[in-house]
């Protein structure tokens, strides 16, 4: 029991909550929201003690901070608002789609030597042997809603094969086929040239499960030969060579988020 003169340990302060009109998000919210990293890279920083608000230390990631006033620093170095830059690489195969890779393998970021790439991210991932169109941003945001499976932006890929395919395993890609308990299935699915022994297909998805075109065509009994990316919603790889990046332009950028806008409209209920 307390006696009257003990004094009750003082609450956790806590961030008033947004005020109507403000800019006031979380701590791990704010770093992603200015460009610095993304969130889950934000959290770590904050829980190890790296990030300060207005000169005093946090370790609570549901600290409010306001990003028009709030001064917010990370080992010491101010945040400031990043200008959002936008890239494409025609990734070659035998890359790994991430900044450090445990086993030692080459990673995508060899094609961005010559880049600031400290807060450049992917958007999204392809495996070790696949090639083509891969975007890199500091846009958080803009990278999660392109990601976001709700938006179903399509990604279209040329496949090539090690045989002809059958008109009903070319049907089954927009039927559907089961993988390991997942339903797989393609938006579209076309033969784009075939050869005497092999074939290129063009396939379009609008979901991103992982390895899904190679899953695909290993329950249908066909082995991928090479698989190549060409093209995000309308944005295509083009003629840019292997291994090179390249700014997007503005109205590049603008097509993907009109891309994202248009499916994140949701239609009236009847």
């Amino acid at each position: 029991m307390r006696r009257p003169n003990d004094r009750k340990p003082p609450a956790p302060r806590r961030a008033p909550e947004p005020r109507d009109g403000g800019k006031r998000v979380t701590i791990a919210r704010a770093l992603s929201k200015l460009g610095f990293c993304s969130r889950t890279q934000a959290e770590a920083l904050v829980l190890a003690g790296r990030v300060t608000i207005d000169g005093r230390n946090t370790t609570q990631l549901e600290t409010w901070v306001d990003l028009a006033t709030s001064k917010i620093a990370v080992d010491g170095k101010p945040v400031a608002t990043e200008t959002f830059v936008y890239y494409m690489l025609n990734k070659p195969r035998g890359l790994v789609t991430t900044r450090h890779d445990p086993q030692g393998r080459p990673t995508v970021y060899e094609c961005l030597k010559h880049l600031d790439h400290a807060h450049l991210s992917p958007v999204g991932r392809l495996d070790k042997a696949s090639e083509g169109l891969l975007l890199f941003t500091n846009d958080t945001e803009f990278a999660q809603a392109l990601l976001d499976p709700e938006t179903h932006v399509p990604k279209t890929y040329h496949v090539q094969i090690d045989s002809l395919v059958a008109p009903e395993k070319l049907a089954a890609f927009l039927t559907g086929v089961e993988h390991d308990g997942d339903r797989l299935q393609a938006r579209r699915a076309d033969i784009l040239r075939e050869g005497d022994k092999n074939a290129w297909l063009d396939i379009e998805l609008d979901e991103g499960k992982n390895r899904q075109i190679r899953r695909m065509l290993e329950t249908l009994d066909i082995e991928v030969l090479r698989l190549v990316r060409v093209a995000i919603g309308e944005l295509p790889l083009g003629d840019l060579p292997k291994g090179e990046v390249r700014a997007l332009t503005a109205d590049e950028v603008q097509v993907l988020r009109t891309a994202i806008a248009a499916k994140q409209k949701r239609p009236r209920a009847g």
